[in-house]
């Protein structure tokens, strides 16, 4: 009778075993991911999930980290910040993340921070820093400094031409009014005056107005700070109203610089990065490390721009290592240990995190280029 209970608990045993490697082995890191799938970051942000996607697949492809694989959760925040809070929330209470890995929209990251520093959940953005330090403290940006896009026009502009007048034309994002601000400030620096700063908003379908108060003014290039479509708007309205001003845009997708040149031709020079002229860089690091992500973009992608991306598996890697650093998913200790990643070269440039800075880009990794017969080329 013991000897028939003993093997009775054995099998019991033997089951309970059987089932509890399956549970243990189904865990998973959960990456949230707050995203503008639709709106006017649309096609930053389906690049961002994309390169996100990208890079989940590579590490999960090596067995994940820690043991666990890697699980994305995106939710489309409609490019707006009440959606953001909405999606944010959602993924805080139902999804239970363990991470947020999220997109471009800065308003939208901005309004929902306070939500995510409760959680106690680190924030690895594609956009700028929220403005609070006590969110700053678990949020890490891996987008350039805005200064880099201004003064790398600002440049262009006193290197190679005689302009030394142009308009600011901006949307109301927090990220374009800190690039406005810049714009204002450091102009002096180069020799070059603002005489008029000119707002839109991101479904505007004419600038016509704010182009002919610039050009009035005697503003012979514009500096455009904005994603999306409004930049060839922009180049239209130039075109319509007969003007030879420049237009120089934001760093942005390539779907929207292509059409773009194909109005302005020569008119219209933009930043570019890194991964938008790989065949033009030297070898070394940089152009390694595209080139370990790129062929797995364009397995999935073909020929789509892959710097967008290419910042989400940026993005990704710094977290695994972070991760393998702290020996630890849990939320604060991967936060600090993002803090100790520094000398890190990925796709976008080197990033040096430290408990001071919280944005990794410290050197300017940009270029200005144009679009010749829809290829990018160096200028």
């Amino acid at each position: 009778m013991n000897q028939s209970r003993s093997l009775s608990a054995a099998g019991v045993l033997g089951a309970a075993l059987l089932f509890a490697v399956p549970a243990q082995a189904q865990q998973v890191y959960k990456i949230g991911v707050a995203a503008g799938l639709t709106g006017y970051a649309a096609a930053v942000d389906r690049a961002w999930r994309d390169g996100l996607e990208v890079a989940v697949d590579y590490v999960n492809g090596k067995g994940g980290v820690l043991g666990r694989k890697l699980q994305l959760v995106v939710e489309d925040n409609k490019s707006e910040p009440q959606e953001a809070v909405t999606v944010y929330r959602k993924m805080i209470s139902s999804d239970k993340v363990d991470i947020f890995i999220s997109g471009c929209v800065s308003a939208g990251n901005f309004a929902a921070a306070p939500l995510v520093v409760r959680a106690g959940i680190p924030m690895v953005l594609c956009s700028i820093l929220p403005p609070q330090p006590e969110q700053v403290k678990w949020a890490f940006s891996f987008l350039a400094p805005p200064r880099f896009e201004v003064e790398k026009r600002y440049e262009y502009l006193k290197a190679n031409t005689q302009i030394r007048k142009v308009g600011v034309l901006h949307d109301p994002s927090p990220y374009a009014n800190l690039q406005k601000g810049i714009a204002e400030k450091i102009a002096p620096d180069f020799g070059i005056e603002v005489p008029v700063v000119e707002q839109y908003k991101q479904d505007d379908a004419d600038f016509s107005p704010q182009i002919s108060k610039m050009n009035a003014a005697g503003a012979k290039a514009v500096i455009k700070i904005g994603l999306g479509g409004s930049t060839l708007t922009t180049a239209k309205n130039i075109k319509q109203l007969g003007l030879d001003m420049l237009l120089l845009g934001s760093i942005d997708d390539l779907a929207v610089f292509k059409p773009t040149g194909e109005t302005l031709g020569a008119q219209f020079m933009f930043v570019a990065a890194p991964a938008q002229v790989y065949e033009a860089l030297p070898d070394g690091a940089l152009k390694a490390e595209i080139g370990r992500f790129l062929p797995l973009w364009r397995a999935k992608h073909g020929e789509r721009d892959p710097f967008w991306g290419g910042k989400a598996w940026d993005a990704v890697m710094v977290t695994m290592a972070a991760i393998e650093k702290a020996n630890s998913v849990e939320g604060a200790k991967v936060r600090d240990a993002i803090e100790t990643i520094s000398g890190f070269q990925g796709t976008g440039g080197v990033y040096n995190f430290s408990p001071t800075v919280h944005q990794g880009i410290t050197t300017n990794p940009f270029f200005m280029a144009t679009m010749v017969g829809g290829k990018v080329q160096v200028k």
